[in-house]
């Protein structure tokens, strides 16, 4: 492949306009007339696996509460409520919140309109990797990551869910392909966008983002058309300049509202958006000490990590290491193709070390591998790790895959790059029946089919090219081999209706628990709108110690539920005077409270001291929470009182926030 030009501007289209607009599935007039329908063909496919069963998809319910109460708020969507009162904010920066917000304020409350956004998010980041690839790599190269981000579990995975990352991931994916229009073009102002784009994305996954920017500026500084590397360097100030501004932005602006007009600030003991951020999602991601960052964490909390009913029950105790990605659950979500995408990078850098500063595949290895190497080496550090959480590095190996084909080329491969491809496919295939064989329940028929396509498709790579037509067999024939495996993954788990937090091939068990509130959400529905009806108007349904136990609530009422210490129970809100002035008022009656460990927080212990305890429905199974009703004047407990209490939810708290 040349050396990208100085200058290169998109060839002149000879059809008019309104005519390409009219035919969107044709190819513009600088690409193969195959490569827009095979594009669009996988797009489509990923969105129809995105979108299977998303009217019963298992939501977290912590987001989808949060966005439900920004949907019936201006005011809460500006700040961020968690409760529809407005009493604390959710845990993280609402950027992929307000999308949902959005959809859900459009179309109504809706479980398919709360996932809507995430189906629609994958496949345009399918698109935009793609144009991305192309830019630095050809149509093909650019075909081949999309094929690969598609057919990825993890990245089906994570359209079928509620969680933020997928926001992230297209704006980082965007950022990526600003860039290299930038190493295109030479022009400052595609390098800004970039920067624009890692800025919005901060908005939706906060730190994470800024994990980006090293390749982002590694790959401009090599090979941008700027002779000298001093203005290339004040070029990549500029744009950081810009990625801090828009980063900073929302968490400046909801600074300067006065604390009693809006909510407290949750993760945070001093009610800072810039705590929140930089302590509780940042470094203490890292080191470990998040969860004690406003306080001890609720006792219930604690219970339901010991007893593994937690959405991320999978992953929740794997310990960082070097090996963490490789191996287990996180590598059954996304390290299917990693050989190839090692394979593709190394045989590039090698074979292009002597090209020019500008060399565009060596640019592309530089970008999409500095990706990779970035966000891999803080994952297999940090002490907290979610699944979806490696759905970020599938879009780097899906470019370094596709630079890898493009390095192969139209003409007849030498016995070197013939052999380095046959060893692709072999390391693909082989690390892929690794992984199948720690899966719970991955079909040893399929991963000896697997085997045997790989080593015939190697076969095949090793004989000399008989022709055009010979070649493209090949190429197909190996293609398939490495990607068997994975759409084998990923069609299992939309078939079994997983989510986020799921992995491929999981237990039954696990596939159980994580979709108990899909389930029972009828039940609670009706519940919730139950409880509704029962309640004076203006009046909080009940209150719950932690968001963790109001958020099923919320999520399927719309109504009040207030939380007592945020997510993890632990914030200074609501106030111990706040709880006893709504108490005496009549605004909030019960209260849902942790009894199997007693709760520590002396508002619980206030409440618990001063409300009678109402005895647990006949023949429910032990939970560790209890209803407490307050309705009366405040004093010391006498005689337990029998009112209706609400429904204390059968879930416990879904996880430890990502």
């Amino acid at each position: 492949m040349a050396v990208i030009p100085e200058t290169a501007p998109p060839p002149a289209s000879g059809a008019p306009r309104w005519r390409r607009f009219a035919t969107p599935w044709r190819s513009p007039a600088d690409q193969p007339a195959w490569a827009r329908p095979a594009l669009l063909a996988i797009a489509a496919a990923a969105a129809v696996a995105y979108a299977w069963g998303m009217a019963g998809a298992s939501v977290e319910p912590f987001y989808g509460a949060a966005a439900r109460s920004m949907s019936e708020s201006w005011h809460d969507f500006f700040t961020a409520a968690f409760d529809p009162a407005g009493t604390v904010t959710v845990d993280k920066l609402p950027g992929a919140l307000w999308v949902q917000a959005l959809s859900l304020r459009i179309f109504g409350f809706h479980i398919w309109a709360l996932v809507l956004p995430q189906v629609v998010e994958g496949a345009a980041t399918i698109l935009v990797l793609y144009r991305a690839v192309r830019r630095l790599a050809g149509p093909a190269a650019g075909l081949a990551a999309a094929a690969v981000l598609a057919v990825t579990p993890v990245t089906v995975l994570l359209g079928r869910g509620n969680v933020s990352d997928s926001l992230l991931i297209l704006l980082l994916v965007l950022a990526a392909d600003a860039t290299s229009a930038a190493l295109v073009s030479g022009s400052l102002r595609h390098l800004l966008l970039a920067g624009v784009w890692v800025g919005l994305a901060f908005q939706a996954k906060m730190i994470q983002a800024w994990l980006a920017l090293p390749a982002l500026a590694a790959a401009y500084l090599l090979a941008a058309p700027a002779a000298r590397l001093r203005t290339r360097c004040a070029h990549v100030a500029l744009a950081g300049l810009v990625t801090a501004v828009i980063s900073l932005s929302w968490m400046t602006a909801i600074s300067l509202v006065p604390a009693q007009s809006r909510p407290y600030v949750d993760g945070s003991p001093n009610d800072s958006v810039y705590t929140q951020v930089f302590d509780y999602n940042g470094l203490g991601r890292l080191t470990g000490n998040w969860k004690t960052a406003a306080g001890p964490p609720s006792p219930i909390l604690v219970a339901a990590v010991e007893s593994g009913r937690l959405l991320n029950a999978e992953t929740f105790g794997i310990k960082p290491g070097w090996h963490r990605l490789l191996t287990g659950p996180f590598a059954a979500d996304g390290g299917w193709l990693l050989p190839a995408a090692v394979a593709g990078a190394l045989g590039l850098l090698i074979s292009r070390r002597r090209q020019g500063r500008r060399d565009p595949l060596r640019a592309a290895v530089v970008l999409w591998g500095g990706w990779w190497l970035v966000l891999a080496v803080f994952f297999s550090a940090g002490t907290y790790l979610n699944a979806y959480y490696v759905a970020a590095l599938v879009p780097a190996v899906a470019a370094l895959c596709g630079a890898g084909v493009a390095a192969c080329g139209p003409r007849p491969w030498p016995a070197r790059g013939r052999r380095t491809v046959a060893a692709a496919v072999l390391g693909c295939v082989g690390y892929g029946a690794y992984l199948m064989a720690g899966t719970a329940s991955g079909p040893v028929v399929l991963t000896a089919v697997a085997l045997v396509v790989a080593a015939s498709a190697a076969a095949q790579v090793l004989l000399p090219g008989s022709g055009r037509g010979g070649r493209l067999t090949t190429v197909a024939f190996a293609g398939t081999a490495v990607l068997l495996l994975p759409v084998a993954a990923s069609g299992s788990s939309v078939i079994r209706g997983l989510g986020p937090f799921d992995t491929p091939f999981e237990s039954s068990r696990t596939a159980h628990n994580n979709q108990a509130l899909a389930a029972a959400a009828p039940a609670i529905t009706r519940a919730a709108r139950r409880i509704a009806l029962q309640t004076p108007p203006g009046s909080a349904l009940f209150a719950a110690d932690t968001s963790g136990l109001a958020a099923n609530d919320i999520l399927f009422s719309g109504g009040e539920v207030l939380p007592i210490g945020g997510y993890l129970g632990n914030v200074p809100a609501p106030t111990l005077a706040t709880l006893k002035a709504d108490i005496s008022r009549g605004y909030v009656r019960e209260f849902i409270l942790p009894v199997s460990p007693p709760g520590r927080d002396p508002r619980v212990r206030w409440i618990e001291s001063h409300c009678p305890r109402q005895p647990p429905p006949p023949n429910r199974p032990p939970v560790p929470y209890a209803n407490f009703f307050c309705g009366f004047a405040p004093g010391p407990v006498s005689q337990p009182t029998q009112q209706p209490g609400p429904l204390v939810p059968e879930a416990a708290p879904s996880a430890a926030p990502g």
